[in-house]
């Protein structure tokens, strides 16, 4: 492991069950760099208060470490604007603040709601909800036989009837980066409005939501090295201002009266309650570390890693890869070992120190599709190496013999 690497995050140094740590995955959650945690505790220790609430100095602390986290990420994804910068908990509250608070309230009967079958189940479960009480209909763009969004299908099934297109940037399954600049670009011609996860591409790829032209675009903060609780939802300005509060309560208000509320502007209209400032500055620590890093370097090493673990584990005749064989793939390998469910295979994994992910991955549609209740997945970051590969590659070759099959 790159020493600088090594040094920023200790976790990394530590064992799992007697053996060295190889954290594969990185899908799931990402771990956090000295720094990271070093500005929330800084914030913490030293300016903790209600942002937007006081007077008094704290609060204009609080309140000045929460706004310049809103314009680091507004830069980051080169928003237009601050104001399209909604705090969320996370990627699934963001979308679900879309589908309620946009697809409630613009969808009929006759519309159509178009994603594809790779979606996680936060970009999935809220649209078949607002489905089900608009009398919309639900849609599904299936793949080609190398996981790819088939072209046929996307050209069948966007329509002038397809009101909103949802879809992942980077499957959190297959690690395939989807076109999304030239779907977009598509729905729009049909008057769509477009739906981003970009959960699994915003921390690993550069992601300008002007360049894409995506109406909406959500992420969470904890995949890419910040703390949990602190999401993202991007919006254009002229869509939010149109669309009502998902949320109520205070610090989201203008006025209150006994039978009327009128609302506070952008984006604290989105924002009811006190808000995850500790996580705000964990996040936009996290993005001065990406930064540092380079997301050219980022790139680099999860394609790298990626294309030896997919070239080593094809040597081994008992294991099935999915969605490798396509070229537009980063950062995560998907597989089964033959007659091992993959929950013993993690098991026997993580008793070497290996941890990687193992279940249906919030995506069972897509599970049924590959025809698997479930699969294993290891998926990488930057401060990952080879040797990590090369351990997850000797600890699988141990799976049948450990369960008596070989």
């Amino acid at each position: 492991m790159d020493k600088n690497f090594l040094n920023a995050f200790p976790i990394l140094r530590s064992k799992m069950n007697g053996q060295p740590l190889a954290y594969l995955d990185n899908a799931a959650t990402t771990q956090k760099p000295e720094s990271v945690v070093r500005s929330i505790c800084g914030y913490y220790g030293g300016c903790n208060a209600n942002p937007h609430r006081g007077v008094y100095e704290l609060s204009v602390k609080a309140t000045k470490v929460y706004e310049d986290a809103r314009r680091k990420v507004a830069d980051f994804l080169h928003a237009g604007s601050p104001k399209e910068i909604i705090f969320t908990k996370n990627a699934t509250e963001s979308l679900n603040l879309i589908a309620y608070s946009y697809g409630l309230n613009n969808l009929r009967g006759g519309d159509e709601i178009l994603i594809t079958i790779a979606e996680h189940h936060s970009n999935l479960v809220p649209w078949q909800r607002v489905a089900r009480a608009t009398g919309a209909t639900l849609n599904y763009i299936y793949l080609s036989a190398d996981g790819n969004l088939s072209a046929e299908e996307i050209e069948k099934k966007l329509t002038r009837r397809t009101k909103i297109l949802a879809v992942t940037q980077i499957s959190n399954v297959l690690g395939l980066v989807n076109d999304v600049k030239t779907l977009a670009a598509r729905a729009h011609e049909v008057g769509a409005v477009v739906v981003v996860d970009g959960a699994q591409s915003v921390p690993h790829i550069p992601v300008d939501v002007q360049d894409l032209d995506a109406d909406f675009l959500a992420f969470s903060g904890h995949k890419m090295l910040s703390p949990m609780g602190i999401g993202v939802l991007y919006g254009k300005k002229k869509i939010l201002e149109e669309m009502p509060p998902f949320l109520s309560g205070g610090d989201m208000i203008e006025y209150v009266e006994e039978q009327a509320t009128t609302f506070a502007e952008l984006p604290q209209k989105f924002e009811a309650g006190t808000q995850n400032v500790g996580g705000a500055a964990g996040l936009s620590a996290a993005i001065d570390y990406l930064r540092g890093v380079g997301f050219a370097q980022i790139e680099r090493i999860e394609r790298e890693l990626t294309a030896y673990a997919i070239a080593e584990l094809k040597k081994i005749p008992y294991v099935e890869l999915y969605g490798c064989e396509a070229e537009n793939k980063i950062g995560l390998v998907t597989f089964n070992v033959k007659d091992v469910h993959p929950h013993d295979v993690a098991t026997i994994l993580d008793a070497a120190g290996v941890a990687i992910r193992a279940g249906h991955h919030c995506a069972q549609p897509l599970m049924k599709f590959l025809g698997q209740n479930a699969t294993c997945r290891a998926s990488f970051y930057f401060y990952n190496t080879r040797r990590d590969v090369e351990r997850l590659v000797e600890a699988i070759q141990t799976v049948r013999s450990v369960m008596h099959l070989a």
